[in-house]
Order: C-alpha cells, then structure tokens, then sequence
C-alpha cells in the first residue's frame, strides 16, 4: 500500500499542463513528490517555449526538484504515459512509483518501467484523456513532432 494519495499528487501535474497548454506548448504536466507525499518539484512539457527537445514535464519537474543523494523514496506523477527518454530518466535515477494521469492517447514506457520494479499507478483521469485528446485534435502536427514520429499521410 502506498503512503500517499495518486489522485491528489495528480492534482499539481494537471495544473502544469493546464499552464504549458496556456503558453502555446504541448499540455503534459509532471511533479516530483517524496513517497510521503512531500512536493520537490514540479513543471510542464516545454519544448515549444524553451524551443529544447529535451524538457519534457518529466525532465522539467525532475530538474526543479534539483539534486537528492538518492530518488528511492521519489514518486514521479506525471499526466501521460512517460515516453521512453522520460521512462529512461525514471530507471537512471531508481524513482520507485509512477503515477499516471492517462495511456489511452499514448502508451509509453509504463510497461516496461513495471517490469523493472517501478511501482506504476495508471489513473486513466477523465481530465487528462480530454486534455490531451483536444490537443491532438487541434495541434497533430505538434503532437506527432513531440513523441517522435512521423503523422499518418491524412495529416
């Protein structure tokens, strides 16, 4: 049994992507808690505003949280499925939870991560499928550039 509440975490990365979402980026939210539900860090996908590949929320929340002698008793919330770069930054560091906010919109490194020991929450939030689903609506050609692959030829 875990020592903190998902849903509630989940509470602050929804909020950073409602806030990357604002700031014309993709809305993923992330946060960095300690397993007794203690907040380290927190942030939002920021490829299009720091116009860096890399700042993903994962990355950004994980960068806020700054440096720790060890991320045992870390857990990562994040609102989508963490692709691999972000599932790999999970495995590097040995965060030992994952929460979810959703997979239905992409299915990431979750599967894995869980057959490597990382304890993995998968909420499937209303919030967050909407979320996301309205911005691939809206913005595929962002969407496809931000995990990584080429768009189906109707886009």
């Amino acid at each position: 049994m875990t020592a903190f509440d998902p849903a509630a975490l989940l509470t602050v990365a929804r909020e950073e992507a409602r806030t990357g979402e604002a700031e014309g980026g993709v809305p993923i939210g992330a946060a960095l808690f300690t397993v007794t539900g203690e907040l380290l860090g927190r942030g939002h996908n920021r490829r299009v505003q720091d116009d860096d590949p890399s700042m993903h929320a994962e990355t950004s929340a994980f960068r806020a949280a700054g440096r720790r002698p060890h991320y045992r008793d870390t857990v990562m919330v994040t609102t989508l499925s963490p692709c691999w770069y972000c599932s790999g930054l999970v495995r590097q560091f040995g965060i030992s939870h994952v929460v979810i906010g959703e997979a239905r919109t992409f299915s990431g490194g979750h599967d894995w991560l869980a057959e490597h020991g990382v304890g993995i929450t998968l909420l499937e939030d209303p919030e967050c499928i909407a979320m996301m689903t309205r911005f691939i609506e809206r913005r595929p050609e962002l969407w496809f550039e931000d995990i990584g692959t080429e768009p189906p030829p109707e886009h």
